[in-house]
C-alpha cells in the first residue's frame, strides 16, 4: 500500500512540475518571444533588407561558435542523477566554461571576424563580430546557475530573468534605431541581455564559484557533454547553412529577405521548441527508465505544440502576402513566397519537435549526434542545389523537403533504435485535433478569399474557426487542464 501511495505521489509531483514548467515557460515564450518578434518587426520597418542580411552574415559565425561554448556541460549537469553530483562538478564546470569561452572570444574577435569580412566582402563585419561575440562570454558565467534551476525545474525564476533581459535589450535596440544607429541597433540587440542575466542568475541560486577544478569531475561531465556539443554543432550547421550559402552565393539583400521569412516562421518554431524542451529534458532524464511515461509525455508535447503553432503558420500561408505588403511594405515583397513555403515546413517539423531532446534525455547523446550527421548529409546537398538554381525560394523548398525526411527518420528511430515503440496510429492520434482544426480553418479562409480580406480580419477568421474546432473536440481535456492549473496556483 505504501509503495502504491508513493508512486501516486511521485506521479502527482511530476505532473505538478510539468504543469508549472509549462505555465512559466509559456509565460516566458509569450513575453520574451512576443516582445522579440515585435521588436524585429518594428526594426524591419525602420531598417533595410541589406542591414538584416549583414547581421545575418555575422550571426552565422558567432552562433556557430556559441554551439561550442559550454561544451555540453550544462546538459551533462542536468542529465546526471542527483546522487552522483557533487560541488566539484559545479565548480569544475564553471571554470572550464570560463577558460574555454575566453579562448573562443579571442578566436572570434581576431580570426573569424576578419575572415568573415573577407569571405563575404563586407568590411563592417570585422567590427560587428567582436561586439556580437561578447555574448559568448556570458554563457559560462550563467551555465551552472541555469543547470541548477533547470534540474530543480524552477522555470519561474528562469522565465522572469529571461523576460527582463529580453525587454531591456529590445527597448535598447529600438532606442538606438530611432536615434539613427542603423545596423548597430540589431547588433546590440543580440548582446545587451548579458548585462541583466548575469547578476540575476547569481542571485536566484545563491551559488558562488570556488577556486576548485577536479580532473575526475571534468571527465564525467565532459564525456556526455562532448556528444551533446557535437549534436548541437551539427544541428546548428543544418539550421544555418542556408544563411551561409545564401550570403555567399547571392548577396546581403536576398539573405535579409530570407531572414525575415525565417524569423517569422522557423525561428518562432525553434524558440517555442526551446521553451518546451527546457521543461521536458529534465523530465525525460528523470523518467529514462520508464519508456511508457516518456512516450506519453512526448506525444502530449507534439499535440500541444502543434495546437499552438498550426494556426499561426496557416495565417502566413493564406494571408502572408497581405501581411507583408501592408505591414512591412513593398521593399519586403520577395519575402512572401519563402514565407509561405517555410510555414508549411514548420507544420511538418512540429511532428518531431521534441525528438532529439528525448533521445538526449534518455542518455543516448551518441545516437542523437549520429542521426543529426545523417540528416545533414541529406540536407546540405539538397539545400545547395536549391539555392544554386532557384535562390531563396529553392532554399525554402529544400527546408520543407528535409523536414518531411526528418519525420520518417524519427519514426524509424523510435521503433528500431530506441526502447519506445511508437505505432503510426498512436502518432496520428496525437495530431488529429490540430490537423482537423487546420483543415476547417483553411476551408473557411479559402471560401472567403475572394473577398480579399485585410490580414487582420483574415487572422481573426482563422483564430475563430480554428479555436471553435479545437474547443469542440477537446472541451473535456481543456477544462481538465484549466482545473489543474487552478490547483497549481493553490
Amino acid at each position: 500500500m505504501t509503495d502504491i501511495s508513493l508512486k501516486t505521489s511521485a506521479k502527482g509531483s511530476d505532473k505538478k512540475q510539468v504543469m508549472s514548467g509549462m505555465v512559466w515557460n509559456a509565460i516566458q515564450m509569450v513575453v520574451s518571444q512576443g516582445f522579440t518578434l515585435l521588436i524585429r518587426m518594428v526594426l524591419a520597418k525602420l531598417l533595410f533588407p541589406e542591414q538584416f542580411g549583414i547581421v545575418g552574415m555575422a550571426l552565422v559565425f558567432t552562433n556557430l561558435v556559441q554551439m561550442f561554448n559550454d561544451i555540453g556541460i550544462g546538459a551533462a549537469l542536468v542529465q546526471k542523477k542527483e546522487e552522483e553530483l557533487t560541488e566539484n562538478h559545479y565548480h569544475t564546470a564553471f571554470w572550464t566554461g570560463v577558460i574555454w569561452s575566453v579562448a573562443l572570444y579571442l578566436i572570434m574577435a581576431f580570426l573569424l571576424g576578419p575572415f568573415a569580412a573577407h569571405f563575404y566582402e563586407q568590411p563592417i563585419l570585422a567590427s560587428i563580430i567582436p561586439i556580437i561575440s561578447i555574448g559568448i562570454l556570458s554563457s559560462p558565467v550563467n551555465l551552472v546557475q541555469q543547470a541548477m534551476l533547470t534540474k530543480k525545474m524552477n522555470f519561474k525564476r528562469i522565465a522572469v530573468i529571461n523576460n527582463y533581459a529580453t525587454i531591456f535589450s529590445g527597448v535598447l535596440s529600438l532606442a538606438l534605431a530611432f536615434l539613427g544607429a542603423g545596423i548597430w541597433a540589431l547588433v546590440f540587440n543580440a548582446v545587451a541581455s548579458f548585462v541583466i542575466t548575469m547578476p540575476m542568475f547569481f542571485r536566484a541560486t545563491g551559488w558562488r564559484p570556488k577556486m576548485v577544478w577536479n580532473k575526475q569531475a571534468f571527465k564525467e561531465i565532459f564525456g556526455f557533454g562532448a556528444y551533446t556539443t557535437g549534436t548541437n554543432v551539427v544541428s546548428y550547421l543544418m539550421n544555418n547553412v542556408d544563411y551561409f550559402l545564401i550570403g555567399k552565393l547571392l548577396s546581403a539583400v536576398p539573405l535579409g529577405i530570407y531572414t525575415l521569412a525565417f524569423v517569422l516562421t522557423d525561428t518562432f518554431r525553434g524558440k517555442l521548441m526551446a521553451v518546451i524542451n527546457n521543461v521536458m529534458y529534465p523530465l525525460y532524464s528523470k523518467k529514462q527508465d520508464d519508456p511508457a511515461s516518456v512516450k506519453k509525455y512526448y506525444l502530449k508535447v507534439i499535440e500541444y505544440n502543434s495546437l499552438v503553432v498550426y494556426p499561426i503558420m496557416l495565417f502566413f500561408m493564406v494571408y502572408g502576402e497581405s501581411f507583408i505588403l501592408n505591414f512591412f511594405g513593398e521593399k519586403w515583397t520577395d519575402t512572401i513566397v519563402p514565407l509561405k513555403i517555410l510555414s508549411g515546413s514548420v507544420m511538418l517539423h512540429m511532428l518531431v519537435n521534441s525528438n532529439t531532446v528525448l533521445i538526449r534525455g534518455l542518455g543516448k547523446a551518441g545516437l542523437e549526434m549520429k542521426l543529426q550527421l545523417f540528416k545533414a548529409c541529406i540536407f546540405i546537398p539538397t539545400l545547395s542545389i536549391g539555392i544554386y538554381y532557384y535562390g531563396i525560394v529553392g532554399a525554402a523548398w529544400a527546408v520543407l523537403i528535409n523536414k518531411f525526411i526528418a519525420v520518417l527518420i524519427a519514426q524509424y528511430t523510435f521503433n528500431y533504435l530506441l526502447n519506445i515503440k511508437m505505432k503510426v496510429g498512436e502518432f496520428l492520434s496525437c495530431v488529429k485535433v490540430p490537423f482537423i482544426a487546420t483543415f476547417v480553418a483553411l476551408a473557411i479562409s479559402l471560401s472567403l478569399y475572394k473577398f480579399q480580406l485585410h490580414y487582420i480580419w483574415g487572422g481573426l477568421v482563422i483564430a475563430a474557426s480554428y479555436g471553435t474546432t479545437v474547443w469542440t473536440m477537446m472541451k473535456d481535456d481543456i477544462v481538465k487542464q484549466l482545473k489543474d492549473l487552478k490547483k497549481l496556483k493553490k
